[in-house]
């Protein structure tokens, strides 16, 4: 179920997403690059995922840097 609008309406795709970190600062951070299932609503439109515990550490290991 939709968590934006309670529509049962949604469906699951495959999807790849380039993750960049913010800021003029990283703009020579690599990307990391995560292939989630993304579930979208075709009601309202609003896309949801998950991703991997080996890409969500990539994800903490680039925040932690970006901290720095």
């Amino acid at each position: 179920m939709c968590r934006n609008c309670a529509s049962n309406n949604q469906t699951q795709l495959g999807s790849e997403i380039l993750v960049h970190f913010p800021g003029f600062k990283n703009a020579e951070k690599p990307t990391v690059m995560v292939f989630p299932r993304l579930v979208v609503c075709l009601d309202c439109g609003i896309g949801e995922f998950n991703v991997t515990e080996a890409e969500l550490r990539l994800l903490r290991q680039g925040a932690h840097s970006t901290a720095a």
